[in-house]
C-alpha cells in the first residue's frame, strides 16, 4: 500500500463525524457535476445521477426511490449552496460534539433530512398555492443541518458563540434568527426548501427536547447502521478467513500479545514522533499500528 493510501487511511480513521460528513457532501458535489459534464457529451437533457438520488414531492414518483428521502441530503445544486451548508455545519457541529455523541449527531442529520422532506411533500400536497408550481423536487443538506444547529441551541441556548462584527452572542439568538428568515422568505422563492428547512429546525428542537427525558427518538437510525455495519464486518471476516491460516495466526498473536496499556503507550509514542517529525517519518509499520488503534479508541 502506498504512503498515500496509508495517510488518507489514518486521516479518515482520526477524523470527527463533522469532517466526514461534510467530505460525503463534497464527494457527491463532485460527482454531481462529474456526471453532468458527461451528459453534456452524450447530449443528456437531464443528470439522472441526481435525479436518481433527490426527493420528490409527488408521493407516486417517492414510492420508485424511497433512498431519496435520505440521499438528497447530500447534494446541492451550486458552490453557493454548498458553501453556505457545510460552514453552518461545521460550527454548529463542533458545538453539538461538545454536548453530544457522534452517533447523535448522524441521528439529527438523519431524522432532519427525513422530516424535512415530509414536511416539503406534505406541503405540496395540501397547499393550493403550491398547485400553480407544478412538479418540484428537493435537494440540499439545509434541513439536516437546521435539525443539528437547533438541536443544540437548544441543549445549550446559552453558549456564547463569538461572530465577527457582533462579538459574543447567544447560541440561541442565532438559532432564531435562521427560523425567521426561513419563515419570513417563503413567499419570495423556494417556498417548498424553505418550510422544509422549517420541519428540520422543529424535529432537531424536539429531539432535543425528547433526549433530556431520556427518549431517544433516533436510535433507530443507529440501529440500522449498526445492522449494516455487522453485514460489511460478516463479509470482511469472511475475506479474511480465506487467507492463509499462518498470517492469520501471526496477525492474531501480535493483537494477543499487546494489552491495552501498551498500545496506548506506543499510540502516545508514536504521535509525538508525527508532532515532532512529521507524519511522513513513519514507518509503514508504526502507520499500520497507528491506524489500527484508531479504529479501537
Amino acid at each position: 500500500m502506498s504512503d498515500w493510501q496509508q495517510n488518507f487511511r489514518y486521516k479518515y480513521a482520526t477524523s470527527t463525524v463533522v469532517e466526514r460528513l461534510i467530505g460525503l457532501n463534497l464527494l457527491l458535489f463532485v460527482l454531481t457535476f462529474a456526471f453532468q459534464t458527461i451528459g453534456f457529451f452524450f447530449e443528456a437533457q437531464a443528470n439522472y445521477f441526481v435525479e436518481w438520488l433527490i426527493f420528490p414531492a409527488d408521493p407516486f414518483a417517492y414510492i420508485v426511490q424511497p433512498w431519496s428521502i435520505i440521499t438528497y441530503a447530500f447534494l446541492h445544486n451550486g458552490f453557493i449552496h454548498i458553501l453556505f451548508n457545510m460552514i453552518v455545519l461545521y460550527f454548529s457541529g463542533r458545538i453539538f460534539l461538545q454536548f453530544y455523541s457522534p452517533q447523535r449527531m448522524i441521528n439529527f442529520y438523519v431524522l432532519g433530512a427525513i422530516f424535512g422532506a415530509l414536511i416539503f411533500m406534505l406541503s405540496f400536497n395540501l397547499f393550493p398555492v403550491f398547485s400553480q408550481l407544478g412538479s418540484s423536487k428537493l435537494l440540499g443538506a439545509s434541513a439536516a443541518v437546521m435539525a443539528i444547529l437547533i438541536g443544540v441551541a437548544t441543549k445549550v441556548p446559552n453558549y456564547g458563540v463569538r461572530l465577527f462584527l457582533f462579538g459574543n452572542v447567544k447560541l440561541w439568538h442565532i438559532a432564531v434568527v435562521f427560523v425567521i428568515l426561513d419563515f419570513i422568505r417563503i413567499p419570495f422563492g423556494n417556498p417548498g426548501g424553505h418550510l422544509a428547512h422549517l420541519g428540520g429546525a422543529f424535529i432537531g428542537y424536539y429531539y432535543s427536547k425528547q433526549l433530556d427525558e431520556r427518549n431517544d427518538l433516533g436510535s433507530f437510525v443507529a440501529s440500522t447502521m449498526h445492522y449494516f455495519q455487522s453485514l460489511f464486518d460478516a463479509s470482511a471476516r469472511s475475506k479474511r478467513n480465506m487467507k492463509t491460516v499462518h498470517k492469520s495466526a501471526k496477525k492474531k498473536a501480535a493483537k494477543t500479545n499487546v494489552s491495552k496499556t501498551e498500545k496506548q503507550k506506543r499510540v502516545d509514542q508514536i504521535l509525538d514522533k508525527i508532532s515532532k517529525s512529521g507524519y511522513e517519518s513513519l514507518s509503514k509499520e508504526e502507520k499500520d499500528f497507528l491506524f489500527d488503534a484508531g479504529k479501537d479508541m
